[in-house]
């Protein structure tokens, strides 16, 4: 594949297995990270969900939190957090592991409405997610199918791409939240676990540790990205 030095715009060529790896221009010697193609847009939604169970196709999601991220910064008063009522009962195990019950949602929307008050709020930012690839942009993808809505595509960042570009690939490594919590050293005395709002701001602070670290640009280009949708 072919990239540009976004300083010289001199072309390199490079397998694609080196997208997200940091090279140095070898005709003006700018330092940037390989990747498939450039991005300019600076605003950035860091989100969590908590679910029924780890099916997409069965489950639901019952609470969603969010958080912006501008230009590499955190912007902590500009939040999205709702509980869902899914259509079958929260189990036993599920509100242990998450804090999460059934009087939680007893009165909140169900997870396609809350979904679409999700997507206003978010706009056109790129969103975030750890482990999303695999899972939460699934949930969203599945909520929209599932209730018929018209949908719209989005870019998103799964954040284990930042650590594993940050911390390394090798084998036994381990790229999960708490890996992250303990690697970046984040203070999480006050904030529940596994509970979204807690975990987005765990997660909204370690992707801005990691953006600095990586020494990123305010598009966070040479990041992989996904594509997922949300509801139009």
């Amino acid at each position: 594949m072919k990239v540009h030095c976004p300083n010289c715009k001199e072309s390199l060529t490079g397998p694609k297995s080196a997208v997200g790896t940091r090279v140095n221009c070898p005709e003006c010697r700018h330092p940037f990270y390989w990747a498939e193609r450039w991005h300019s847009g600076h605003s950035f939604v860091v989100y969590d969900l908590e679910t029924t169970g780890l099916d997409p196709e069965q489950d639901e999601f019952i609470q969603i939190a969010a958080m912006r991220i501008s230009a590499g910064c955190l912007c902590p008063e500009e939040t999205f957090a709702s509980f869902a009522k899914p259509r079958r009962p929260i189990s036993s195990f599920i509100e242990s592991y998450t804090g999460v019950g059934n009087r939680h949602v007893a009165c909140a929307n169900r997870p396609e409405e809350v979904l679409c008050e999700f997507s206003a709020w978010a706009g056109q930012s790129t969103l975030i997610a750890h482990n999303g690839l695999r899972f939460d942009s699934k949930f969203l993808a599945a909520t929209c199918r599932r209730h018929g809505l018209p949908m719209r595509e989005v870019h998103s960042i799964d954040s284990i791409h930042m650590s594993k570009m940050l911390f390394g690939k090798v084998r036994g490594t381990g790229h999960s939240l708490d890996h992250l919590i303990s690697r970046l050293r984040i203070d999480q005395q006050g904030i529940r676990r596994h509970d979204a709002r807690g975990d987005v701001e765990i997660l909204g602070r370690a992707v801005a540790g990691m953006w600095q670290r990586l020494e990123l640009d305010h598009s966070f280009n040479g990041v992989p990205r996904h594509s997922t949708v949300l509801p139009l």
